[in-house]
């Protein structure tokens, strides 16, 4: 995780190569001030029980999930807590989740967007003995309320939606070992969701070790094997069958962290990509069979631009040039700049980190949590970051660096990234999750902090934006899947994405767009006249 690097502060260095020279030199462009968020506080704090014995699961955690549970049209806030670690652990673990400090938490929002916890009262107090990490939100038997899945070390729970404002635990889609960000999309177009789990490494805390030296440090993700990632097929009825192995989905051993999902080569079938931590990254493609083959090298987002693995952390597809094809962006470290693939089509990206800027502005921090969104409504879509390094003590391992870092915003203008200094605090980002949260038809943000409490970010921007809410009637419920196109703008409906985190499965748009195509999944084409006003509802066509 950690690189040499030359003497220069700067990095501006004349013996490198003209074109590192000029994305590191990039780097100390000022960024503009722009009082984009306001802030909302939540009495949260996330527990991650940091020891000196450097469990790796102490730095990971924290997601974040938007989802409207109770069906009153406004988005609610769920937040994953990591657990009680003792120093050292004494096995068999106890992580002490049904205790306040260590419970996850459900805020209901308020007819005046204030929050209220209602964990307990949602049935979502406790739970099973497991370590938090991520969460991804969906309605998966199509009832009309968001359901709730929940992954961690040592195993995963499936909250289902009673539909009366309570959730049941159950062992559905359960995962053994270290799970971590975790994804809802329909693979096969059944009109059913089905679940992709990334798990990271074969870890425990039994065989926990200590690196660094003259002082400890988390030690890099290469001392220990990766794992697959697991597959669910929903077989309806609440149930789900782990399609792991005859996907060809179990056969890649990987090290994933972050997941997003998309049509990326427009075939009408969603493809899945995986951030791998400190190795090649994956794009499992869909062969519209029910099977995937890994093809991120044959598509050209494996590596960096060099030819080098990254610790990949965050994933977010996009279409940020306007061109109506997702792109792609990935979170790394310090000294590894973002990645940012553009799809040229035909099933093939270029790296465009260099090209569009985002090297010289990200190759100083690092990122985990990550969105690509229009987030001040100008037709072109920015780069939203949740960062801080993995390292709690990194500055005496690197002075140029940081372990504390404010999220930040990066202006799409033109296919180019310029910065944008939000005024926020510097904090142990991890995951993010967008949406609309007060339903006016702007962008927001909820980034957790690892031990500390989230930051609620709602957007201010002058310009107007639309929220629109599919509903799908061959489809799956809330049209997860579908592409929405609106003059330049093209944007595919899912939740999926970013570290850890779900956002609000609502499709948004800027401007006041009047007519939008919609390409539910399947293939069925619907052109719609749009209501005027923030938040509009399309159903699907029988």
């Amino acid at each position: 995780m950690i690189r040499a690097l030359s003497n220069s502060r700067s990095g501006c260095s004349s013996s490198l190569p003209l074109r590192y020279l000029l994305w590191l030199c990039a780097a100390v462009v000022t960024a503009q001030s722009l009082s984009l968020f306001r802030s909302v506080t939540l009495p949260f704090v996330h527990r991650h029980s940091p020891t000196t014995q450097k469990y790796l699961i102490e730095t990971m955690g924290g997601g974040v999930a938007l989802l409207d549970y109770d069906g009153d049209g406004r988005l609610d806030i769920f937040l994953v807590n990591g657990g009680k670690l003792d120093d050292p652990v004494r096995l068999p673990a106890y992580f002490r989740r049904a205790e306040a400090a260590y419970a996850n938490r459900l805020y209901r929002q308020q007819p005046d967007g204030t929050f209220v916890d209602v964990t307990a009262r949602a049935g979502l107090w406790g739970g099973p003995n497991i370590y938090g990490m991520g969460v991804a939100a969906g309605d998966v038997d199509n009832d009309g309320d968001a359901d709730l899945y929940v992954t961690g070390y040592g195993g995963t729970v499936l909250y289902r939606n009673n539909g009366n404002g309570t959730f049941t635990a159950t062992t559905e889609a359960a995962v053994e070992g270290w799970s971590v960000s975790a994804a809802f999309f329909d693979y096969d177009n059944d009109g059913r969701l089905d679940l992709f789990v990334a798990r990271y490494l074969d870890w425990d805390l039994a065989r926990n070790i200590l690196c660094g030296t003259p002082f400890h440090a988390y030690c890099r993700p290469d001392k220990f094997n990766g794992v697959a990632n697991v597959l669910f097929h929903n077989e309806g009825g609440g149930r789900f069958r782990d399609v792991s192995r005859e996907s060809g989905v179990g056969g890649v051993i990987g090290k994933g962290m972050g997941v997003a999902v998309s049509d990326y080569d427009g075939d009408g079938f969603a493809e899945v990509f995986v951030a791998n931590d400190g190795m090649e990254q994956y794009l499992f493609h869909n062969e519209r069979n029910g099977r995937f083959v890994e093809r991120a090298l044959e598509a050209g987002v494996a590596l960096s631009d060099d030819a080098r693995s990254y610790a990949g952390m965050g994933a977010a597809f996009g279409d940020y040039d306007n061109d109506g094809r997702p792109d792609l962006v990935v979170t790394n470290l310090a000294l590894e700049k973002f990645a940012l693939y553009r799809n040229e089509g035909e099933g093939r990206f270029s790296y465009t980190s260099l090209s569009s800027g985002l090297a010289g502005l990200t190759s100083r921090h690092s990122g985990w949590g990550v969105g690509l969104h229009d987030f001040d409504n100008d037709g072109s879509k920015d780069i939203f970051a949740a960062q801080s390094h993995v390292l709690d003590n990194v500055e005496r391992i690197h002075s140029g660096l940081r372990y504390l870092e404010p999220p930040a915003l990066y202006r799409g203008v033109a296919g180019k990234f310029a910065p944008v200094d939000l005024g926020l605090p510097a904090v142990a980002g991890r995951g993010a999750a967008f949406g609309d949260i007060n339903n006016d038809g702007k962008m927001d943000a909820v980034v957790s902090v690892l031990g500390g409490a989230p930051m609620v970010l709602l957007n201010r921007s002058a310009r107007p934006g639309v929220t629109l809410r599919l509903v799908g009637r061959r489809a799956n419920r809330d049209g997860v899947g579908a592409i929405v196109r609106a003059g330049a703008q093209t944007v595919y409906a899912t939740g999926a994405g970013s570290y850890l985190s779900a956002g609000d499965i609502r499709v948004h748009l800027s401007g006041a767009p009047r007519t939008v195509e919609i390409t539910w999944p399947g293939g069925r084409r619907q052109t719609e006249q749009l209501a005027p006003g923030p938040i509009v509802t399309v159903e699907e066509k029988e």
